[in-house]
């Protein structure tokens, strides 16, 4: 016995069992199945990726690497400028529109000339120059190095190639035989990559791909390739949110990265130190350490898949070598994806699968309490008649029925059985033992001590109106009447706790807490004003007596909860806040208002209503006087 339990009970447990047992195992093999599928489709994301991102980083430095080699082969190319101009601008010109990621071609000749025509398209790069807002390209001429007088002009040329002004650059110091794209390509006589580095003209850091001309090798042609353009081309959003790609050098060093802010940071030291302090870009990513570790793994360098934990998380990393036609040898691309973004679809699936198999289980368990509802009632109906009969209470009762034949059965077996002995005890004096109901459970609320704002309304002379007319009008009347300021109380987030008589009595910040309850008080009691009102309009319309309401209201700690005799209880609040509020209604009689405050009212929300001082006034009933404000209107 004292392991029993009710019947709803135990087939509860055994309803949730049972689903728990078949829901539990197929959703952790969804989850499992479902993360392992999204970890794969990851990977062949991050592998398809980390192609179109090699393809298109080649893309850009084969179209340069086609674009030098074809520049090497003019004869013209080969005279120092200004000689052969023409041919040479168009060449470039034709390059650039071929090559967009280029921002310039340019030659270098061993007398010290150079020529450079430049992608200005970009605003920074007018900027620069200073260039009129129309400028397409700008040609930098640098001639005559030898003579007394050197011939150093900026060009400005417009989307159709067309003069559109020319200035003298008084600066004539840049020598590109000084530049490490041309001694670097006299000294190896062969094409060259060379980059990052800051370049003299724009300023900027770029790649660089150069190469000598086949007819004379002292002369070396060159394309620029702007690193923010590299950065434009590793966009790895299509991954996840959080994946990124990035390029190192042979020696380790970050060149691009996919990261907007990361890249401009980047920008930004290799414009500062012209790449002397390149190392410090490699703080930007934590995983730029770990990646030039596996680079050197045969495992993983050309394109193998790796896991690697940073900061306590788990990331999926790739990397591939991107050398072009032999030059940036070294040069590496990563891509590096959250292992979470990769499998929060499938944690998303599992809370989906666990809320659904929880409604499940709820649903399971309201059926298995219908279900004990329905069997436990019958039981409980034929004990109650047992109990009645040991109790001799053997009055008639209508025969109860139950789906149950069993239940049937015995239910007909105590219906005889009360209908016998009651028989019997019409002749047998006995004795009526009356059943003591005990209450079950504890009141709802606890009393307990908080701070509340209360309202009190009240009719002003409702005797004299329920005297003037007839029951059903004053019925009507005031049903109206409690029905809109009960939901102006409701929309104010306040309690209505009593209806007493004509009046109201309305609570915040109890039973559901309420920061701002004072305030709302205010607004509720302002509110009300303006909806009797409007009441009032309709009421002379239709011949009803008009009902002019006053409040009270007032804030501070009073003792909530329910009160009341054991079998019956009612919620309620009790204290000297409730029953100041209950006389400043009262007193808007002497002083002719409507809506009357305390000073607790006011000094809480006095900065956002507006308020008529009163003074202090006596309260009855109480020793001292309250500071009395009338509420006029909210501020603003």
């Amino acid at each position: 016995m004292r392991w029993s339990k009710p019947l709803r009970v135990h087939l509860g447990v055994l309803v949730v069992a049972s689903l728990l047992c078949t829901s539990m195992p197929i959703i952790w093999m969804a989850f499992r199945q479902g993360s392992d599928a999204a970890v794969n489709a990851g990977v062949q994301q991050m592998r398809g990726m980390s192609l179109r991102l090699i393809e298109g980083y080649r893309n850009t430095l084969e179209g340069g690497t086609e674009a030098v080699a074809l520049a090497s082969t003019l004869p013209q190319l080969v005279s120092p400028p200004p000689q052969d101009m023409k041919a040479k601008q168009e060449l470039f010109l034709e390059i650039l529109r071929n090559v967009p990621e280029a921002t310039s071609v340019y030659a270098g000749y061993p007398d010290g000339s150079y020529l450079q025509v430049i992608n200005a398209g970009r605003r920074d790069v007018r900027q620069t120059l200073s260039a009129p807002d129309d400028t397409a390209f700008a040609i930098r001429t640098i001639a005559e190095r030898q003579s007394a007088h050197v011939l150093s002009t900026l060009g400005f040329l417009d989307s159709k190639a067309r003069p559109i002004g020319e200035r003298d650059m008084e600066d004539a110091s840049f020598d590109p035989r000084q530049r490490p794209w041309y001694q670097a390509v006299v000294q190896d006589g062969v094409p060259v990559s060379v980059g990052p580095y800051v370049t003299g003209t724009l300023k900027v850091p770029t790649l660089t791909i150069a190469a000598p001309m086949k007819d004379d090798g002292r002369v070396v042609a060159g394309i620029n390739i702007h690193l923010q353009t590299v950065g434009r081309l590793l966009d790895a959003q299509g991954i996840s949110p959080h994946a990124r790609a990035y390029i190192i050098d042979g020696s380790g060093h970050l060149v691009a990265h996919s990261d907007p802010e990361i890249m401009s940071r980047i920008i930004a030291i290799w414009s500062r130190t012209s790449g002397a302090f390149a190392t410090t870009a490699n703080r930007f990513d934590a995983s730029l350490e770990t990646v030039a570790r596996l680079r050197r793994d045969p495992a993983f360098a050309n394109g193998g898949l790796a896991r690697l934990d940073l900061d306590g998380e788990s990331y999926l990393v790739q990397i591939a070598p991107v050398s072009v036609s032999g030059l940036f040898q070294g040069s590496t691309a990563a891509i590096v994806v959250p292992l979470e973004d990769l499998v929060a679809e499938a944690n998303r699936l599992l809370v989906r699968n666990l809320l659904i198999a929880g409604a499940f289980v709820l649903a399971g368990v309201a059926a298995s309490v219908v279900l004990s509802r329905m069997v436990s009632r019958s039981l409980y109906r034929l004990a109650d008649e047992a109990r009645r009969i040991g109790d001799l209470d053997v009055g008639e009762k209508a025969l109860s029925h139950s789906w149950i034949t069993e239940i049937n059965t015995l239910a007909g077996a105590l219906s005889a059985s009360r209908h016998a002995i009651g028989q019997f005890a019409l002749y047998v004096p006995r004795e009526v033992v009356r059943r003591i109901v005990s209450p079950e459970g504890r009141a709802v609320v606890k009393a307990k001590r908080q701070d509340v704002t209360v309202l009190f309304t009240d009719i002003r002379d409702f005797t004299t109106i329920s005297e003037q007319n007839s029951p059903e009008d004053v019925v009507d009347t005031l049903s109206a009447y409690f029905e809109l300021l009960n939901t102006i109380a409701e929309g104010q987030g306040g309690t209505v706790v009593q209806y007493l008589g004509d009046s109201i009595f309305v609570m915040w910040n109890a039973p559901v807490p309420d920061m701002q309850h004072v305030e709302h008080g205010c607004r509720c009691a302002l509110a009300m004003k303006a909806a009797v009102d409007g009441l009032n309009e309709e009421n002379r319309r239709n011949g009803r007596p008009e009902l002019f309401t006053r409040f009270g209201l007032h804030t501070g700690p009073a003792v909530v909860g329910s009160f009341g005799a054991i079998s019956r209880q009612q919620y309620t609040a009790m204290g000297d806040t409730i029953n100041v509020a209950s006389r400043l209604e009262g007193l808007n009689k002497e002083f002719g208002t409507s809506i009357l405050a305390s000073s607790a009212i006011h000094d809480a929300v006095a900065d956002r209503f507006e308020f008529r001082p009163l003074g202090l006034v006596q309260v009855k009933g109480r020793a001292e006087k309250v500071d009395l404000w009338e509420l006029v209107e909210e501020s603003g």
